[in-house]
């Protein structure tokens, strides 16, 4: 297995100057502000904060007006922070505690965890390899392991340090799983289909897979010229985020960067790729990227709400297509989509160097 570089190891070197790996190209570097003075704008978009108090409630007037709000949202936005969401706070702070222990200890034990992504190992303690075309690379290391349905998962791989971690993530997860189910009826509701149907779309009970991956971002001596996760949306059909209370994630919304402020005890949520893609781009998978910065570390926790990857194969509802809204995505697996957009990628990666070069 190949030794790399991990990127705490990097920060905490003493280095003034990034390594050129991970400085962004000259087009990106124009829109990479300060984290903490972009937080501080009042003006402009904000990302939407939906509270879910009532979204099960039995009077239907205020459920539909909660429904309607959500889905309002995910078509404008794609991206909302969620409040009462029915998780226990004291939960969610288990869960960021452990994290940030696991974190907080020495390189060479979190090597022990080490993912081996060259052989397709991509469960354990990793960093991005430099794999598609321009060699570019973020400034994070993380953590990824599949954390529902339990007998899915594979406990050895996950950390032993701290010991709570094991029970708070998976109580945490299976907490994510039941508030999945909820949004998911909410937003079939909202596209006027029958309450169970998107879930069964993605998997079901059965098959719909929670993915864990805690996104640590340290500190960086030169900001304003790296990312910790480059421009990306989602392949899930829902991700939900918890973080340090650190700034950093970034949407880009109406042609232009916007940073998502900390909301106390919420839960970021995104659409991805897969309900995009069903609902025939009436939800929308937004476009975000996180920046870092040289004061604080952030941290993330992020669970992608995935379809199995060959079982199912996605497309446009049938209800959601007609003569005026054709559909716009080709059938496609969850595993074909992903290939179709890692080639997408490595092919506009290539282009945007040739263009370098001329």
């Amino acid at each position: 297995m190949v030794a790399v570089e991990r990127v705490e190891s990097l920060a905490k070197s003493g280095i003034e100057s990034i390594p050129k790996e991970y400085i962004r190209p000259k087009e990106e570097l124009e829109s990479i502000n300060d984290v903490f003075q972009e937080e501080k704008k009042e003006d402009g978009p904000q990302v939407p904060t939906i509270d879910l108090q009532d979204i099960e409630s039995e009077d239907e007037k205020i459920r539909e007006k909660c429904i309607e709000e959500l889905k309002k949202a995910a078509m404008d936005w794609g991206v909302m922070h969620l409040i009462n969401h029915g998780i226990p706070v004291e939960l969610m702070e288990r869960v960021k505690r452990s994290g940030e222990e696991f974190f907080g200890l020495p390189v060479e034990e979190k090597e022990k965890y080490a993912n081996d992504q060259a052989n397709g190992k991509i469960q354990g303690y990793g960093s991005k390899l430099a794999n598609n075309a321009s060699g570019q690379l973020e400034w994070e290391d993380y953590f990824f392991h599949l954390a529902y349905p339990e007998d899915k998962r594979d406990l050895s791989l996950w950390p032993k340090t701290p010991t709570d971690y094991i029970e708070a993530t998976s109580e945490y997860a299976k907490c994510l799983r039941l508030l999945a189910t909820k949004v998911f009826k909410a937003l079939s509701i909202g596209l006027g289909l029958e309450p169970d149907r998107l879930e069964k779309e993605v998997g079901g009970l059965e098959e719909l897979l929670l993915q864990m991956k805690i996104n640590y971002y340290p500190k960086c001596p030169q900001p304003e010229l790296a990312l910790g996760v480059e421009a990306h949306t989602d392949v899930s059909a829902l991700t939900f985020i918890l973080h340090n209370m650190v700034p950093g994630l970034q949407l880009f919304y109406e042609g232009k960067w916007v940073i998502a402020k900390c909301v106390p005890d919420s839960i970021v949520m995104h659409i991805g790729d897969t309900l995009e893609i069903l609902s025939n781009g009436k939800f929308k998978s937004i476009l975000h990227r996180g920046l870092v910065n040289k004061e604080k570390v952030r941290i993330s926790w992020a669970v992608f709400c995935e379809p199995p990857k060959d079982k199912i194969v996605l497309k446009p509802l049938p209800e959601m297509v007609s003569v005026e809204s054709p559909a716009k995505f080709p059938p496609r697996t969850f595993a074909q989509h992903l290939a179709h957009k890692l080639f997408k990628n490595d092919q506009e990666e290539l282009v945007s160097e040739k263009k370098d070069q001329v």
